[in-house]
């Protein structure tokens, strides 16, 4: 499967989901394909601070090429996982068409949840060329026991837009194994966060059937 995380707005953690997904993925015995198609490059940062064996391949492709390149790129792969750009571009454009499924973080704050609708449009233009294009929103960087934490589902509901049941909540091992080129298992095997990308990646699956 083929999964870009993708949202106009920056600082809403795409790269930090993009990685873990990937390697909780490869956890399970997959053989994974990280495309940073990101311009700021921040996946192959990851990659380049990681000592030690890689859990999985990380290459940057960030041109407006993606869906025509992707079955070349990545051939032998069980699953892709597309890091997207932050603006809404051509370039984005063509991490949408490249994949079987866009992932939209949402962080819960009014901002964001504005901010939705332009890659939301994105997406449902993206349908009308390929009618088999699922999308769902995943609410990241959740502030515990807060009531805009509790609230952003409500808000979300007014799109026409699967959202998801696991939510990420805002953590410091996040920060702390972008690092160290580390997975979040990697630090902490069975933490609460190794357990909240555990269920998105098990929710993702979902999507094949």
């Amino acid at each position: 499967m083929i999964i870009g995380v993708l949202n106009q707005k920056g600082g809403v953690g795409k790269t930090t989901l993009s990685v873990n997904i990937a390697a909780a993925l490869a956890k399970r015995g997959a053989r994974v394909l990280l495309i940073d198609a990101d311009p700021q490059g921040s996946s192959l940062d990851w990659s380049a601070a990681r000592e030690g064996e890689p859990l999985f391949s990380v290459v940057g492709l960030p041109r407006a090429s993606i869906h025509k390149e992707i079955s070349q790129v990545g051939q032998g792969y069980d699953h892709i996982i597309i890091d997207g750009p932050p603006r809404v571009t051509d370039l984005a454009r063509s991490a949408i068409m490249a994949s079987d499924l866009v992932l939209i973080p949402v962080q819960p704050s009014p901002y964001d949840i504005w901010a939705a609708d332009e890659v939301v449009k994105l997406v449902q233009e993206a349908t009308v060329y390929k009618e088999s294009l699922k999308y769902a929103f995943v609410v990241n960087r959740k502030i515990a026991n807060t009531a805009i934490g509790r609230d952003v589902g409500e808000a979300l509901a007014a799109y026409p837009v699967t959202l998801l049941s696991a939510t990420i909540t805002q953590r410091v091992i996040y920060a702390e194994a972008a690092a160290q080129g580390k997975a979040i298992f990697e630090i902490s095997a069975e933490g609460p966060a190794t357990n909240e990308i555990e269920a998105l990646v098990a929710e993702l699956m979902e999507f094949r059937k």
